[in-house]
């Protein structure tokens, strides 16, 4: 019996391997399609994608896949074997509900309703990422009846991205955080003391913001010889394998810290992938528990590090050396202040910090509509610029600016935009027990990183995927999720700021 098990984990390793084959060569085209595609290749690109697509899926519900399961759950001692088991098992359940046809369909129109959502966006025209829109919606209504759900349909697509978070949960936690953001939001408003923006201004070439982001990658401890960065339209970072970890960002020659704070972001997304225990390599579990775990590491060195006055205290020599001239006459506290005025803007990935899941909030209400049915996919334009004016008082001049700036539901990705306000939850309380250990202050001041960066590897990276999310959360900080520290930050931080 022990020969056979023996026998049985090599051959399941054997399998998961030949479908990590088809998964980095969906993602490298992935990739290539985001960043250096040229146009008129995409429709064939897509029909490749299609076609590995379903190699994948044909592997991942096979009758050899069964038979390792229903073998190694009851018999195989390795605890890596056993989790890798469990995550396939639910992959298989979940897969064997689609047809096989519907899969390969929906996955070639993901990979075509990215180019054109782009096209889409660069001539603000709704009317043309419209169709491909409603039918990525009806997919995902169709694959959230087969999978089933106890309570609301986009309970199904939730469990997807954040396994354990529900409507419900969300329709608790969300109220309760707009409420307190927007009260600081009114407060911050009838300040008289005000940040100055205008000290950012200027012309800042995009080679010199791209060089003060690579440097900034290498101290946050981004391992270049596993990765690169990418310039893309919408930015991301992504996962070939643990050695082949990219990040993008987006440059803009007027206002650099689109590309600074986005590269940072991205940056905390691939030391996450980076320093995944390798005893997890070539299994499924070799990856982020979930995306608002994911989120907490992008967004934890994003605000919680790259947004601080000992971030700048330390790097503002160093940013002052790729700048323009002009940044040498302005005041660090000056410019310290700026980075970080709360202003309501168009753009999500350049809100604050303060508005930032503010449109969050938004983007779950729409989506949450529109997989239940009370939204159309045509009344949508309409009902994001009335929700941009009760959120944050401010209404899309285009729809370049509204409906269209996200590439999430280009990509098919409906109940994923929530793990982003989940994440800035999760990273608040992170920060809360890291400080509890750790002087954060003082190691960011000195430019040393290291120690925060092994101390979330140590209690969030290295597991992968060996936990799941709200069990990540509980043995990191001993209590269950809790926004109340993401409310204690922003408060204590802008209360200084704008000195209320």
């Amino acid at each position: 019996m022990l020969n056979s098990i023996v026998e049985a984990e090599k051959n399941f390793r054997d399998l998961l391997k030949e479908q990590n084959a088809y998964k980095e060569s969906i993602m490298l085209t992935a990739w290539d399609m985001r960043t250096k595609i040229p146009r008129k290749s995409v429709e064939q690109r897509s029909e490749v994608v299609g076609f590995l697509s379903e190699k994948l899926h044909q592997l991942e519900t096979s009758e050899k896949m069964r038979y390792f399961i229903d073998v190694l759950k009851e018999h195989s001692t390795d605890e890596t074997i056993r989790k890798t088991v469990e995550e396939c098992k639910e992959k298989y359940e979940r897969n064997r509900k689609i047809p096989a046809d519907e899969y390969k369909e929906y996955v070639m129109l993901q990979s075509k309703s990215e180019s054109i959502w782009q096209e889409a966006r660069e001539k603000n025209d709704f009317s043309m990422f419209q169709p491909y829109l409603e039918k990525l919606v009806d997919f995902n209504q169709k694959f959230a009846n087969y999978w089933g759900y106890d309570d609301h349909i986009y309970d199904a697509l939730l469990d997807n991205f954040e396994p354990g978070i529900t409507v419900n949960k969300l329709d608790q936690v969300f109220p309760d955080l707009r409420k307190s953001l927007t009260e600081l939001l009114d407060r911050i408003s009838l300040s008289a003391v005000k940040p100055d923006p205008s000290v950012l201004e200027g012309h800042f070439p995009k080679q010199d913001q791209e060089a003060f982001s690579l440097a900034i990658l290498k101290k946050m401890g981004y391992d270049f010889a596993s990765g690169r960065l990418d310039e893309t339209v919408h930015p991301f970072a992504i996962a070939l394998n643990q050695n082949d970890v990219r990040v993008t960002t987006r440059y803009d020659e007027s206002d650099f810290r689109s590309a600074v704070f986005g590269t940072i972001h991205e940056g905390g997304h691939a030391l996450y992938e980076q320093n995944i225990s390798e005893k997890l390599a070539n299994t499924p579990l070799s990856d982020g528990t979930s995306m608002g775990i994911h989120e907490s590491q992008s967004l934890f060195w994003e605000n919680f590090v790259g947004r601080t006055e000992s971030f700048w205290n330390s790097h503002y020599d160093l940013f002052k050396s790729y700048a323009p001239k002009g940044f040498a006459k302005v005041p660090l506290e000056r410019f310290y202040r700026a980075v970080n005025e709360v202003k309501p803007s168009f753009i999500r990935i350049e809100a604050d910090e303060l508005t930032y899941p503010l449109h969050i909030m938004i983007r779950y209400e729409l989506e949450k509509g529109l997989i239940s049915g009370d939204i159309k996919v045509g009344d949508l334009p309409g009902l994001w610029n009335e929700k941009m004016q009760e959120y944050l008082g401010i209404t899309p001049p285009t729809n370049s600016e509204g409906v269209l700036q996200d590439i999430h539901w280009a990509g098919g990705d409906f109940g994923y935009f929530p793990s982003y306000a989940l994440g800035y939850m999760y990273a608040a309380q992170f920060n809360h027990t890291l400080k509890k250990e750790i002087n954060v202050d003082q190691q960011i001041a000195s430019g040393d990183f290291a120690p925060i960066r092994e101390w979330l590897s140590k209690n969030i990276h290295q597991y992968g995927k060996m936990k799941k999310p709200l069990e990540i959360v509980k043995d990191v900080t001993n209590e269950d999720l809790n926004p109340q520290y993401l409310v204690n930050y922003l408060t204590e931080k802008y209360t200084r700021i704008y000195e209320l």
